[in-house]
């Protein structure tokens, strides 16, 4: 039974991972796509909407994914009805914090756009607080159909929503001159569709009644996890808010090809995580959760060191034939980015470590407040001076902090058990 149910584990953890890795790949084609047919200075509008977009749905979600994932994987085939009320509180959940960030979020986008000096922000920024509301209810589905462990819908959902957005910006650049908005507008749609049909492929949890008897389980779980991703969300696009504001959008748009390639890295990471993450989470003695972290630590140390043997070289040659060239200069803060994000992969087995063996979730918010500190303080200085690689090792100096901490943290919690 045991071999049963490593086999189906691994099965799945290929398929997660599998997933997540091509979805990244689309995502980075589409976005070449785009900063190639918008030039640098519309592109960095959109990179800034898009940051937005995806700042207000982290923040928005208040850990309702997680719980999810928790709740219903937990009550799915034992406590069906049970599993269903946390569906509906779930969607309810997103549905009214949804309108909620929406309706603000309109009202304040002049106020925002004002404060970073660029009032040409104001109508992009509309479109990410609706698009906001579309990777929220989006992110339901997928949490979802996570929970009651159809990996293969799951998988085949995010990668279908991503594969039609970049055949919807191929077609539409084919026929006319694709612009801002109408990139925008394709980018937000996606979310939306995929919602609709993700819901039609879960449980009817509709008719179920007396969802809210669960809703202090619920969110009592979800408060640290909601407080962690809300820190996190601001500071790992805080760089890019101070560029928004000390720079020009040209410069942004330039920046923003950098922090895009360097994505390639986090894709890698949540594709370990979600293998490295049950595998803790199940261990029962320090020495085999130890002995797993040693080869882990191993791994992803020898993968960001290949990574940066290969992505640094690769980049020159690269980046002027893929982006073309009025974006050759995103080279060099590329390069500290990757360094930057080598260093978060290494991380890693400490973050791990800290969440799903030591269940201390609260060492990572302390970190989160640090990296928003180093980032806010560092990053206004540094980008004043240095420009956009003034912003790359201002991220540089967050990864290096958000390595030490957890590091130090896990060290210290082994020695002294």
């Amino acid at each position: 039974m045991e071999k049963i149910l490593k086999a189906k584990t691994l099965y799945q953890s290929v398929i997660t991972s599998s997933s997540t890795i091509l979805n990244g790949a689309l995502g980075i084609l589409f976005y070449i796509l785009v900063a190639r047919l918008l030039g640098p200075e519309s592109f960095g509008i959109f990179s800034v909407s898009v940051i937005t977009l995806t700042l207000i749905a982290d923040v928005a979600n208040i850990g309702t994914d997680t719980g999810i994932v928790k709740f219903v994987g937990s009550s799915i085939h034992k406590k069906r009805k049970r599993a269903l009320m946390f569906l509906k509180l779930g969607l309810e959940t997103k549905i009214v914090i949804g309108v909620s960030f929406t309706v603000i979020g309109l009202i304040l986008t002049p106020t925002f756009s004002h404060l970073l000096h660029k009032p040409e922000l104001m109508v992009p920024l509309r479109y990410a607080v609706l698009g906001a509301f579309g990777l929220l209810l989006f992110s339901f589905t997928t949490s979802a159909l996570q929970a009651i462990q159809k990996f293969w819908t799951w998988g085949v959902l995010n990668i279908s929503m991503n594969f039609l957005r970049l055949m919807s910006i191929l077609a539409v650049s084919a026929v006319i001159v694709l612009d801002l908005e109408k990139s925008l507008f394709l980018y937000i749609i996606f979310p939306f569709l995929g919602s609709l049909v993700g819901i039609l492929l879960l449980p009817r949890f509709f008719t179920v009644k007396r969802e809210l008897s669960v809703s202090k389980e619920f969110f009592n779980y979800n408060k640290w996890i909601a407080i962690l991703v809300a820190i996190s969300a601001v500071s790992s696009r805080l760089d890019m808010y101070l560029a928004v504001r000390l720079l020009t959008l040209a410069e942004v748009g330039v920046y923003s090809v950098a922090v895009n390639l360097a994505g390639v890295v986090p894709q890698i990471v949540l594709a370990i995580a979600v293998v490295a993450a049950p595998k803790l989470a199940s261990f029962d003695s320090d020495l085999k959760a130890r002995v797993y972290l040693k080869k882990l630590q191993i791994f992803v140390l020898t993968l960001a060191g290949v990574g940066l043997l290969v992505g640094t070289p690769l980049a020159r040659i690269l980046v002027p034939v893929v982006y073309g060239s009025k974006y050759v200069e995103s080279i060099s803060p590329f390069i500290i980015l990757l360094t930057a994000q080598a260093i978060f992969l290494i991380s890693i087995p400490a973050h791990t470590a800290v969440t799903y063996y030591f269940s201390s979730p609260k060492i990572l918010v302390w970190m989160s407040i640090v990296h928003l500190a180093i980032i806010g303080i560092l990053g206004w200085v540094l980008i004043s001076n240095y420009g956009y690689i003034g912003a790359a090792a201002t991220v540089l100096a967050g990864s290096i902090s958000s390595l030490i901490i957890p590091g130090t943290w896990t060290l210290n919690k082994f020695r002294n058990k």
